[in-house]
């Protein structure tokens, strides 16, 4: 066996097999191709593909509704959903059922994060933002009136200006008037910017560490981009939080709003889920139904004052005016006009002459005309 080897050798045949765990194995057979003369030339190999990290943090946002919400609140939420990858979908709540049950459909969707648009009245839109199940939770009253679609995305834009007085101002913007041009990558992850405000107070500070758990896209989720192309901003103005997303054009880094849009006005904040201890209630806050009353109380005054005013106007027609005597001084420079003679005409005066009018036969004729041509007809 050993002289047939060294005579394989001699030869010249195909060198010996290396074993399979041996290093080096491809590289060597590379280089025994081409000639003794030529160097080996480098081949084109692909890059091996970058690690895409472990996705740890597993937030799940479970986005819904009760029955009753209008077309403008489903707008929203779809937005909501499109906007947060790591967001998940379920059936709408009936109106009959508790809000704790709530913790149970989180609990079955894999959920520790919800958002549930509550309707009331068919006018009046709640949100919930809530840490299943432990807690804490907060409410919100969503003012908002209109909805913005264009391409695959449907946005929510409306702009609110709140009067400094009781009374609510709602400004609705068109799609012709907002022209929002700004979009962004589907499942990019956002920036998320908070008013400095936030920092100040304690409920404040607790809210935004809820906003940054439920609006903030995990990293490396399966269904998100690597991209960072737009942001989302809470702003706090007139004791309200206002939401707005823009996109981040990297050419100068200038921000064009691409929304949805909303303003949440802070109800109460509570230790639980969807219940429990309150750690929070907004003195400033004021109800739907009693901004309503005060519009219609103050129209029923309005009325009240225009009716005084008339069954006061009414009393002094009615009233008796006082009769003042006849002075003497007035008649004192008064000086008496000329009489004229009574004239009588003894005679009686001539008639006048009346002139006939020529086209008046014509028009007899042609109605007798037009009378006769009926009664052929």
């Amino acid at each position: 066996a050993a002289a047939k080897r060294q005579r394989a050798a001699a030869a010249g045949g195909r060198p010996r097999k290396r074993p399979k765990g041996e290093p080096g194995a491809p590289a060597a057979a590379a280089g025994a191709a081409p000639g003794a003369g030529g160097a080996a030339p480098e081949e084109y190999r692909i890059p091996a593909p970058v690690s895409q990290g472990k996705w740890k943090n597993k937030e799940r946002v479970l986005i819904f509704s009760s029955r009753g919400i209008n077309f403008r609140t489903r707008h929203l939420m779809q937005d909501l959903r499109t906007l947060m990858p790591h967001s998940k979908a379920d059936t709408k709540m009936d109106r009959k059922d508790k809000l704790f049950v709530i913790n149970e459909v989180c609990e079955m969707k894999n959920c520790n994060k919800c958002i549930f648009f509550e309707a009331k009245k068919k006018q009046d839109l709640y949100m919930w933002l809530s840490n299943a199940p432990q807690g804490p939770s907060a409410k919100f009253l969503v003012q908002n009136s209109e909805f913005k679609s264009f391409g695959l995305f449907v946005f929510f834009s409306v702009h609110f200006c709140l009067n400094t007085k009781m009374f609510l101002i709602i400004v609705v913007h068109t799609l012709a008037e907002l022209k929002m041009t700004g979009n962004c990558l589907r499942g990019s992850r956002p920036l998320l910017s908070f008013d400095p405000t936030f920092d100040k107070e304690p409920h404040y500070a607790l809210l935004k560490e809820l906003f940054i758990q439920i609006f903030s896209t995990p990293q490396y989720h399966p269904k998100s981009q690597p991209f960072v192309d737009h942001v989302f901003t809470f702003t706090i103005t007139d004791k309200r939080i206002w939401f707005r997303n823009y996109q981040i054009i990297e050419e100068d880094a200038s921000l064009v709003e691409i929304g949805p849009r909303f303003v949440l006005n802070l109800i109460k904040i509570f230790q639980g889920s969807f219940g429990g201890p309150t750690l929070y209630e907004n003195p400033y806050y004021q109800s739907p139904n009693m901004h309503r009353r005060l519009i219609r109380l103050s129209v029923a005054a309005k009325f009240r004052e225009k009716q005084q005013v008339k069954e006061a106007q009414k009393m002094k027609k009615k009233e008796t005016k006082m009769l003042v005597k006849d002075d003497f001084t007035e008649t004192v420079f008064e000086t008496p006009a000329e009489e004229k003679p009574v004239e009588i005409q003894l005679v009686k005066p001539e008639p006048k002459a009346t002139v006939k009018d020529k086209r008046k036969p014509r028009k007899t004729q042609r109605k007798k005309q037009k009378k006769l041509f009926r009664n052929q007809a």
